[in-house]
């Protein structure tokens, strides 16, 4: 073995160029995944509703304001995930803990509004049997699915993160990687809801 290669520490690693750890690329390629399924069932909900010429106005079955409320209780929540993702990047245990309780709220409200809203429509006659239905309770249900995904895994980060267990720049990373799911999550709801329940 040559002198030079002796002084090199065993504990060396090397690094991925664009720093992307493997925990933050496996959670890429899953959204990756699951944005093509989400593009499916849209794409699957264009075609049925091009293909009707009797589809219903949303307006007149959905309750518009309502679901922009719910809306904007969700981006508020992608808002206090940042919080607690710079909360845990300086070293701030009672604000991380504080910030992603915040986003943990702001997902169960976004669901227990989905799930009056869904109670509502149910009662007012809108089932599978109908195409709009069918559309309307796979997309909201499957999003509303990683919602509450999104929220247990939000309650597990914060259970592991009491002790300090995520505090500091090269710590802080499973906190980046929760964040990552949440925004998506945020993203395709703007989608769901401006082609669902806008367009």
């Amino acid at each position: 073995m040559s002198s030079h290669a002796a002084t090199v520490p065993a504990s060396t690693s090397i690094e991925s160029p664009l720093r992307i750890t493997s925990g933050k690329l496996i959670m890429w390629f899953f959204l990756v995944s699951d944005a093509m399924s989400f593009a499916g069932l849209l794409a699957m909900y264009g075609v049925l509703r091009m293909g009707d010429p009797h589809w219903p106005n949303p307006q007149s079955k959905f309750d518009i304001p309502l679901t922009a409320l719910n809306t904007f209780v969700l981006i508020c929540s992608s808002l206090t995930m940042v919080k607690a993702f710079t909360a845990a990047k300086h070293g701030d245990g009672p604000g991380l803990q504080k910030w992603l309780l915040a986003t943990m709220g702001g997902g169960a409200i976004f669901l227990g509004i989905q799930a009056y809203e869904w109670t509502h429509l149910i009662t007012h006659g809108l089932s599978l049997h109908q195409p709009i239905g069918a559309t309307f309770f796979i997309l909201t249900g499957f999003h509303g699915f990683h919602v509450l995904s999104g929220v247990i895994y939000l309650t597990i980060i914060r259970f592991a993160a009491r002790g300090g267990r995520y505090l500091g720049p090269d710590k802080s990373g499973p906190v980046e990687i929760t964040g990552l799911y949440w925004h998506f999550v945020d993203l395709i709801w703007i989608l769901v809801f401006t082609f669902v329940y806008l367009l």
